[in-house]
């Protein structure tokens, strides 16, 4: 699975997210269930934005539909209009609640971001065959809204992080080193302190998790320890620990039975994860 677990460290980091008061995360961090948010009204086991579109390009995979800007744009507006959820940064929710076609997306963007949106949806793109073809695909996703170089970038490596693990290139061990072979960034230099909302941010805290956890459960744990923006460090964490040889899938059955289920939750989640790994 893949799409189960990150949207599962998505809703668990979405209770968590940019928390100032460390007693809250040390006190709530327990993975006893879903927590609501101080400050914000999201219902506890709701996933985010960034299982949204994770799953938008997760069914342009299965889907097997032509990897154009128009079609990822189309993709991206049906999802949010099908769905309509909280989650996304202000500016973004607003522009997609006004933006009913491809072509009034890319007319509109301003796709000059650096942050994480490219990133924390790039995990389903790792299951294509060659790195080359994982660099090329995310790029063309990324730079709809994320056209920087560090945008696309943090993108590239949560995207070869999952393709890492699910083709099964070398112990976890040697993540960083492979992704810097790839990717320009320093994925090898250990995260330290709260995760800002820079996409590389979140991808080198997620790796830095990653490298010391033999279990999703200690892995998600320690994503939401760091502080700051935890949801999507949770979503590449879980994406790309899902699908490695070395960590334990034991994630507390109270997370998985308490993740929504309506139209697109729980079950259609497994569904799809089943239909995107037999890629």
């Amino acid at each position: 699975m893949m799409l189960l677990e990150l949207a599962i460290g998505d809703a668990y980091g979405a209770g968590f997210e940019y928390v100032r008061d460390r007693r809250f995360i040390t006190r709530h961090n327990d993975l006893s269930g879903y927590v609501k948010h101080p400050r914000h009204d999201l219902k506890p086991g709701r996933y985010t934005d960034d299982t949204q579109m994770s799953l938008a390009i997760a069914e342009l995979i299965v889907e097997g539909a032509d990897w154009t800007p128009e079609v990822i744009a189309g993709k991206f507006v049906e999802v949010f209009h099908r769905d309509p959820r909280k989650g996304y940064s202000g500016h973004f929710y607003k522009f997609l609640k006004k933006t009913r076609t491809a072509a009034d997306f890319l007319e509109n963007i301003r796709p000059d971001s650096d942050k994480s949106g490219a990133a924390m949806r790039a995990g389903p793109i790792g299951v294509f065959p060659s790195i080359e073809e994982v660099l090329e695909r995310c790029r063309v996703q990324a730079v709809l809204t994320h056209n920087t170089p560090d945008g696309i970038h943090a993108a590239q490596a949560a995207a070869l992080m999952t393709h890492y693990f699910l083709h099964d290139l070398g112990p976890k061990s040697d993540l960083p080193e492979f992704l810097c072979t790839h990717v320009p960034g320093a994925w090898h230099e250990p995260w330290s302190g709260e995760v800002g909302s820079k996409g590389w941010m979140s991808v080198r805290a997620a790796i830095t998790s990653l490298m010391k956890h033999e279990t999703l459960l200690g892995l998600l744990k320690s994503t939401i320890a760091w502080g700051g923006d935890v949801d999507t460090v949770a979503t590449i964490a879980l994406a790309a620990g899902s699908c490695s040889r070395e960590i334990e899938l034991d994630l507390p059955d109270v997370l998985v039975r308490n993740l929504e289920n309506r139209a697109y939750g729980r079950d259609y989640l497994t569904c799809l994860d089943e239909r995107l790994l037999k890629r």
